[in-house]
């Protein structure tokens, strides 16, 4: 039981810490301290069912579903290109952390770009649902649970990734108070988004 559940937490914490667009999008709400509780929400619970998805079984419809993934594939590449040119025309107009929450997005603005950047990533059902899935399945024990216990330390690592971050983001809130230093968030955050995107689009 404690090898499955801290094998799962290892495996999730591994797959999600990358760097990414859903996890940008995160921090970024964690510095402007704007609708952080709902985002995290929306990426933990959306994790938590891809995780069970995964271990359900879903994964063999994923593989077989192949024109799907490439309809949220593009759908993708034309959100994370949105926003990532928006990222850096915002960097156009350096402001402060406190000007910044002066123009932070609506809680329905918010939670729906939380929504699109984990959904319309194909990635996330490759890795999620797939991948965790098959090492979830893997998983042995003499009561035949060992796959759950896995699943539960996977869906734990992406409840306390997604905490942390949100709500860990105020940290840096000194270093980022000057217009210049929110600037360069701003310009990685809309180059990451873009990268991602070619990445996408590239197959």
């Amino acid at each position: 039981m404690l090898a499955s559940l801290a094998s799962g937490l290892l495996t999730g914490l591994t797959l999600i810490i990358a760097i990414g667009a859903q996890n940008a999008y995160v921090l970024r709400q964690g510095l402007l301290r704007a609708h952080v509780g709902p985002v995290v929400a929306v990426c933990a619970i959306s994790d938590l069912v891809l995780i069970v998805a995964g271990v359900s079984g879903i994964g063999t419809v994923v593989e077989q579903a192949g024109w799907i993934l490439d309809v949220v594939r593009w759908l993708g590449v034309a959100f994370l290109t949105w926003y990532g040119v928006s990222s850096l025309l915002r960097a156009r107009r350096p402001q402060g952390l406190e000007a910044a929450r002066a123009g932070a997005p609506s809680l329905r603005a918010a939670v729906t770009t939380a929504v699109a950047l984990t959904w319309l990533n194909p990635h996330v059902y490759l890795d999620t649902v797939l991948l965790l899935g098959s090492i979830a399945n893997a998983q042995q024990s003499d009561q035949g649970g060992g796959r759950w216990w896995f699943t539960v330390g996977a869906c734990a690592a992406s409840i306390l990734w997604f905490t942390a971050l949100g709500y860990g983001a105020r940290l840096a809130e000194r270093a980022l108070a000057r217009p210049r230093a929110w600037r360069v968030l701003d310009v990685l955050i809309g180059l990451t988004m873009l990268a991602i995107a070619v990445k996408l689009a590239s197959g």
